[in-house]
């Protein structure tokens, strides 16, 4: 076929979805579901998948995979003889989008089982993801027609029509890779320098002991990839919750507690003997986590209009059908849909590593469906990256975990139930949406809904494997809710599950917090972000902060140049994408080492000059270097980026 050179107006809306001609015709046969985009797909659902775990649990936050991922594989694919590989590099990027959901959905809920110190298998873990994974597909097929064609125009899908510009824009292919390889072998030796041998201090703090607090600067090649691709706004909002739980209530409970002789609640230890970093632990958390919860609700509440407008509007054009039947128009059979969703209901009740209920199995399936097609219409409006998932898990929870309480499953039992089926349907919720997105840009491209949901399935259950296994390890070595592994969002699925069967929270906190996330939403401040500030440790935001700082100062530098600014942007986000996935990897590597009791093997560094890791300022410059690097590098050769 002739190669075009970008897409059409239309594909952005203006006729009816039905007349509109995708960039490659249904009247060409081309490579689609293929040997090697499986391969590629499974790979990066894998790379994603584990990236996004392991930064998520760290800092709450994961990063989209699409457009990444859809440069990778077009990179890949380019060189490839034949007809034209497009739609096989679309199969990749959606594999890659449902690690990268997949991760969202587990690291939100199933860390919960950990925290709160129960049981928890590998097996288990890839059960949850299966069941959920399948329920997210397979809901959204007899919704795609409508969504996604009778709406177009209506429904943008941002992220959709994002990926499907790179895709269309081969020139990125070879120039995208290089500069994400780059950030990926940047990213791990970096990690492997800090964790690995120790050579200066990931955590550097400075004491301020007039305010009895402290602060940090957490030196992670990723915090500045996070910090470059959500801006330098997110990353105030986020620095602003840090400040005020750092440098107004720690110094607060610090004064307010000094002179108490015994120990306040939640806190065994007495308040006077605690150190800022301790009191955050045993207060500030419980008052972080109640400020992210209210930024659930409020997501919620905010969207509920939205919400069931969709819902509505999804349902009557449930199972649409075109009146010839392309290529765009096959989809997985209906019986699959049903098949699927009684085969989710019956093994979430029997199966042993879930300990079901018929109740359980029940609700996992009325939760699915209905917030699965939630997230599948409110993506077309928001994008993925500003689905309200947390939100919709922590309504789902509350009322799966209460109503199982009505039915006397409680203790550790009901706990861990209400914990499993509030995990499933968290990852239907996370699949859905990045679903409908992967399904958007196939309708764009031309490609067949039926290979991409088959592809997408595939994708969910390699990455399974690899995300069940890193959350597993990381627990093992460092621990779930701790400070080296903070699982911001299962923390607080921990604490509404156990408020709920035992009410045993320190609700004070807990509302406190609230308080401060309706005080942002009445100011006009993001919550989440300004949330996730006050929950995680200020070195966290600060890093994230640098990151910011230094896509501030590109877009300052290319503000009058459009053109120009677009593409050190895109280079930025592959850069910083591969920085955040290259420490990802060295820090998992470095995670099986410390598992296996070998890590002192590498940390070589601390032995021979001990002042590199107990000082905070070598950490300083080595972070200031990174900054002027990472900045050097988007920046350099303008005429040919």
């Amino acid at each position: 076929m002739a190669e075009k050179k970008g897409l059409s107006h239309a594909a952005y809306g203006g006729i009816k979805g039905e007349d509109y001609v995708p960039y490659v015709s249904t009247s060409e046969a081309v490579p689609e579901l293929t040997a090697g985009s499986i391969i590629i797909g499974c790979i990066f659902a894998v790379l994603f998948g584990a990236a996004n775990t392991y930064l998520g649990l760290k800092v709450g936050m994961t990063i989209a995979a699409g457009i990444p991922a859809a440069i990778l594989a077009t990179a890949v694919f380019k060189g490839a003889a034949g007809k034209n590989p497009i739609l096989q590099s679309n199969v990749a990027q959606s594999m890659a989008a449902m690690g990268e959901s997949l991760a969202g959905g587990l690291i939100f809920t199933i860390p919960a089982v950990l925290i709160l110190k129960m049981e928890l298998t590998l097996t288990t873990i890839i059960i949850v993801a299966i069941l959920g994974g399948l329920l997210g597909i397979l809901f959204v097929v007899p919704l795609r027609r409508y969504l996604i064609v009778e709406e177009h125009g209506n429904l943008v899908y941002p992220e959709s029509m994002a990926t499907s510009e790179v895709l269309v824009t081969s020139s990125a292919g070879g120039a995208g890779l290089k500069t994400m390889l780059t950030g990926l072998v940047a990213g791990g030796g970096f990690k492997l320098l800090g964790g690995g041998f120790k050579l200066f201090s990931e955590e550097p703090e400075w004491a301020i002991k007039g305010l009895n607090t402290s602060f940090g600067v957490n030196v992670y090649a990723s915090l500045v990839g996070v910090g470059y691709i959500v801006g330098l706004e997110i990353a105030l909002y986020m620095f602003s919750g840090a400040l005020v739980a750092w440098f107004g209530i720690i110094p607060l409970i610090k004064y307010v507690g000094a002179g108490l002789t015994a120990p306040l609640f939640p806190s065994a230890d007495i308040i006077a003997k605690m150190g800022p970093s301790a009191i955050w632990s045993k207060y500030v958390r419980y008052i972080g986590a109640g400020a992210v919860a209210a930024g659930g609700f409020i997501s919620i509440a905010k969207s509920m209009p939205t919400i069931v407008k969709s819902f509505k509007s999804a349902m009557s054009g449930i199972g649409a059908k075109g009146g010839n039947q392309k290529r765009t128009d096959i989809d997985v059979p209906m019986t699959w849909v049903i098949g699927g969703a009684a085969l989710v209901f019956m093994l979430s009740w029997l199966l042993p590593m879930t300990q079901g209920t018929f109740v359980s199995g029940l609700l996992v399936v009325i939760f699915s469906f209905f917030f699965a097609v939630v997230s599948a219409r409110l993506v077309g409006i928001i994008g993925t990256s500003n689905n309200p998932i947390s939100g919709m898990t922590i309504a789902s929870l509350l009322l799966i975990t209460a109503i199982l309480k009505a039915t006397n499953l409680i203790g550790n039992r009901g706990m861990f139930v209400s914990l499993i089926a509030g995990s499933i349907v968290c990852v239907a919720i996370a699949i859905a949406g990045g679903a409908a997105q992967s399904l958007k840009t196939t309708y764009i491209m031309g490609g067949t809904p039926k290979h991409i949901e088959i592809a997408m399935f595939a994708g969910v259950v390699l990455s399974s494997i690899a995300i069940g296994a890193i959350i597993l390890m990381l627990n093992k070595t460092y621990g779930m809710g701790t400070e080296q592994i903070a699982a911001p969002q299962a923390t607080i699925m921990s604490m509404v599950v156990k408020g709920i069967m035992n009410a045993e929270l320190p609700w004070t906190l807990v509302v406190a917090g609230a308080a401060f996330g309706i005080m942002a939403e009445l100011m006009g401040i993001p919550v989440l972000p300004f949330a996730l500030g006050l929950y995680l440790p200020i070195g966290l935001s600060t890093g994230v902060l640098v990151g910011g700082i230094i896509r501030w100062l590109t877009d300052l530098k290319y503000k009058k140049d459009e053109e120009l600014l677009k593409n050190k942007t895109e280079r930025g986000v592959l850069l910083c994408s591969g920085l955040i996935a290259g420490e990802s990897i060295i820090g998992i590597v470095i995670a099986v080492f410390a598992m296996a009791k070998l890590d002192t093997a590498v940390g070589f560094g601390a032995k021979i000059a001990p002042w590199l890791t107990e000082s905070p300022w070598p950490a300083g410059i080595v972070l200031l270097i990174l900054a002027v690097w990472v900045y050097s590098f988007i920046t350099k050769n303008e005429k040919t980026a």
